[in-house]
């Protein structure tokens, strides 16, 4: 066991945690009704609560258990069996490790609340959620990151896929899923309405800034050169991104606005994310640059062209800026252009066919959509029983 590692990856943890509670939970309630707040913050929560649990059942098992498939990691390793605070994974104990990925697990069904907010009944959150995550998440991360078909000595030969922190197993089984939801969903009865606190927006981007360090550079497993150069591409991109989103919104709408910048911090971050950990500030600059204007136009491409309610545009930033920092990987040579699109491939017709089916069976089960009149009130008093704001406001 290295001390520093450990000690680094303790703090990397709590960053990711940090990124859903309360990052994610405040940027998603600044953009949504004043009277749907809480339940977003509901199901954020929930969800990591959620996920927690089922990670230490089952989801870390399929990841990174002993299976040889190459398929999934097998149930040797369910609720920690044979792992003590001397079990090592690496330099790490891996009771450390299960942690650090546990907040991964979290946070990439947290993503795809974004989608249906305002509208999704809460049994179907948690039913989509806790499903999804154990059949479609964790499989994916094993194929990645637990040795699975699609690493180094798989189906792509020595070289595999390529995808530092996320931007396939995070990114793009997130923002496919969000897209599937939205579409058997439908659009909200009122597409119009602003943001309520647009600070609040603000405060959750720049939590998911900071826990984004751990995110990227916790993911190089070690207290090094390596988790620094990521930190900072990272802080590059996400910085090149935000000022790229604002300019072209000053160029089309003749102003920049704060939800805007925010957003394009996130586009930033989601771009990097795969790429981290393989490329330079450089590199890093011209990811973010691109981000910020390619995510944009996606994001006006699935709400006016396609006429899709995501309704926090997850799919559009996350989906979009995770596909495209793993295509920029074999764009600088640092991946083949094989595994990577290959990669892409193989992952988003996996989580195409897994979010569709899960929503045909559960939908059997568990109303998918509130009533008109929840829907119009707000789910924070008719489904929570709370409410956040005078429903004037």
């Amino acid at each position: 066991m290295n001390g520093a590692d450990t000690a680094w990856i303790i703090t990397a943890t709590a960053l990711v945690l940090m990124m859903t509670l309360p990052g994610l939970a405040l940027f998603y309630g600044g953009l949504v009704r004043a009277r749907n707040v809480l339940s977003v913050f509901m199901h954020c929560y929930a969800i990591a609560c959620l996920m927690s649990v089922l990670w230490f059942f089952f989801g870390y098992s399929i990841a990174f258990g002993g299976g040889d498939s190459g398929y999934w990691g097998g149930l040797d390793k369910m609720m920690l069996l044979g792992v003590t605070s001397d079990s090592l994974s690496g330099t790490l104990p891996e009771v450390l490790f299960f942690a650090f990925q546990m907040t991964f697990a979290i946070i990439t069904p947290a993503l795809i609340v974004g989608a249906y907010v305002e509208r999704m009944n809460f049994g179907f959150v948690l039913t989509f959620s806790a499903a999804w995550m154990l059949l479609c998440y964790a499989p994916v991360v094993h194929w990645i990151w637990g040795g699975g078909f699609l690493a180094d000595g798989g189906i792509f030969g020595e070289t595999g896929v390529r995808d530092f922190a996320g931007g396939i197993v995070v990114h793009e089984t997130a923002g496919i899923a969000a897209l599937v939801l939205a579409v058997f969903l439908g659009a909200r009865k009122n597409q119009n309405t602003p943001p309520h606190n647009p600070g609040m927006v603000m405060i959750g981007a720049a939590l998911l800034w900071v826990g984004w360090f751990g995110f990227n550079g916790g993911s190089q497993l070690a207290a090094d050169g390596g988790a620094a150069m990521a930190i900072t591409a990272t802080h590059i991109s996400a910085a090149t991104a935000s000022l790229t989103w604002a300019l072209w919104e000053r160029i089309k709408f003749g102003r920049a606005s704060l939800v805007g910048i925010v957003t394009g911090t996130i586009a930033g971050l989601a771009s990097i994310t795969p790429a981290s950990g393989f490329v330079g500030p450089v590199e890093a600059l011209i990811i973010g640059a691109i981000a910020g204007v390619g995510c944009q136009e996606a994001v006006n491409f699935v709400r006016n062209k396609c006429k899709i309610d995501d309704t926090l545009d997850v799919f559009a930033v996350h989906g979009v800026g995770g596909i495209f920092g793993t295509i920029m990987i074999a764009v600088f040579g640092a991946g083949t252009w094989t595994a990577q699109m290959g990669s892409l491939a193989i992952v988003g017709f996996y989580t195409l066919v897994v979010s569709i089916v899960l929503v045909l069976i559960i939908r059997l089960f568990i109303p998918i959509r509130v009533d008109e009149e929840t829907e119009v009130n707000g789910l924070d008093l008719a489904i929570h029983g709370e409410r956040a704001y005078d429903m004037s406001s």
